[in-house]
Parts: structure tokens; C-alpha cells; sequence
């Protein structure tokens, strides 16, 4: 598939930059999904439902020259993040107070952030899931840390009332998993996913990855090569 269009089923500022590192030509068309869990949905559930949920149906295409697009193969890409603390979801803060209220139950802990993907072939059908699982542990921040991060804003969309790549807040004390899973997009997941649909990112993508994000992944062997143990790390 040499040709192929992505939709981007998001609005995530975070996820549209996150897919740009593929080198893919995509669109964005946020998917309206109502996030709120279903009662006694377990967390692994309830993320990927949501994924799945904003993948299909396909988000209705824009009104655009004909030109734009003809021609092309095109596969949705959606996604869904919670942060998960004691068995508990933590979805977005509903104001200041309550962002603030997360961030010190975070607080000097370790919590679990599962980002789930579903791709969606609009043509064929056919579909690929992913579930990325991350450990995340939390340094002491102090109380004026925190009202200084809510006051500028940032906790405010996102799931557990922050953001690992903060540059001010730098919120985590220790990482080692999934940094572009915990942000909102998997790539490494997403590539392995796009290659079983016919579709292969141009770029190096666990290369670009660590560049844009300025990490050194130790897992993407492990996602896209299962087996070969030899290659080198990016």
C-alpha cells in the first residue's frame, strides 16, 4: 500500500504531533465519544472500548477538492488513554481543583497508563488493536509545584492532570517503558499495526520517535522485531 491516507480520529494536540513522526500524509477528524467508563468496566475494558469506539464508524470525510485524496487507501487511527491508580480510572480533571486533587494522589506513587489503538482499513474492514502498558512513578513534587502547573493550565485535558513531557512541572521520577504510549500514541504499536494492514511508515520510526521525544526507548524491539535480539538500539 504505497498510497495511503490517515485519519487521525483525535483532537489531541499531542496525538497529531506524535503521528507526524511516521512521515505519513493524514488528516484530523475528532471522533465524539462519550470517555465516562461503564459501570464496574474494568480499566483494560473500558480503554479499549473506547478506541474501538472512536475508530467506527469512520469519521464522515470534509468537504475538500476530489483530487485531495482520490485514489488513496484510507485507514483511521484511534485511540484512548486513561491513567489507572489502585484499580481506579483517572480521567481528565473536571476543573483546577480536581486536577490538583489527582496530582497529590499521584504523588510520590507509581500508577499504570494503558493507551489503546484500533486501525481501521475504511475499504476492507479490516482492523488491528493494540494495548500499550506503562509503569509511571512520581517524584515528591511540593504543594507549590502543583498550584503552579494547574494555574498555567496544562493538567486540564489530559488524563490523571498531567503531562510526562511538561518541561516546567517534570512530574516523573522514574520511566522506562513507552514514552509516545504514555504521551497518547504508541508508535512502535502503531507501525507494527499499519505494516499488518499493508502500510509502512516511511521514516525510522523507533529512531524518530527518540529524536522527537528526545528518549531512549528500551522496548521497541520487543514490539517491532519479537526475536531478533541483535539489533542495535536507535
Amino acid at each position: 500500500m504505497t498510497d495511503t491516507l490517515l485519519i487521525l480520529a483525535s483532537g489531541s494536540p499531542r496525538r497529531r504531533e506524535l503521528l507526524g513522526v511516521l512521515g505519513m500524509p493524514f488528516e484530523v477528524r475528532a471522533a465524539g465519544v462519550d470517555e465516562t467508563p461503564n459501570p464496574d468496566e474494568a480499566p483494560e475494558a473500558c480503554v479499549q472500548r473506547l478506541a474501538r469506539e472512536k475508530a467506527t464508524p469512520p469519521p464522515a470525510p470534509p468537504l475538500r477538492k476530489k483530487s485531495a485524496g482520490e485514489g488513496r487507501e484510507t485507514i483511521v487511527i484511534a485511540a484512548d488513554t486513561i491513567v489507572v491508580l489502585d484499580g481506579e480510572i483517572l480521567g481528565k480533571p473536571r476543573d483546577a481543583a480536581d486536577a490538583a486533587a489527582m496530582l497529590r494522589r499521584l504523588r510520590g506513587r507509581a500508577h499504570e497508563v494503558m493507551s489503546a489503538i484500533a486501525v481501521v482499513n475504511t475499504a476492507t474492514g479490516e482492523r488491528r488493536e493494540a494495548l500499550c502498558r506503562s509503569e509511571v512513578r512520581m517524584r515528591e513534587y511540593s504543594e507549590a509545584e502543583i498550584a503552579g502547573y494547574v494555574a498555567g493550565g496544562d493538567p486540564l485535558d489530559k488524563a490523571g492532570a498531567y503531562a510526562i513531557q511538561h518541561d516546567g512541572f517534570r512530574p516523573v521520577e522514574h520511566f522506562s517503558h513507552c514514552y509516545a504510549g504514555v504521551m497518547g500514541l504508541p508508535l512502535c504499536h502503531l507501525t507494527r499495526a499499519l505494516r499488518q494492514l499493508g502500510a509502512e511508515p516511511p521514516a525510522d520510526v523507533p529512531a524518530a520517535c527518540r529524536q522527537f521525544n528526545n528518549y531512549q526507548c528500551p522496548i521497541y524491539q520487543e514490539i517491532l522485531e519479537p526475536g531478533n535480539t541483535k539489533t542495535q538500539r536507535p
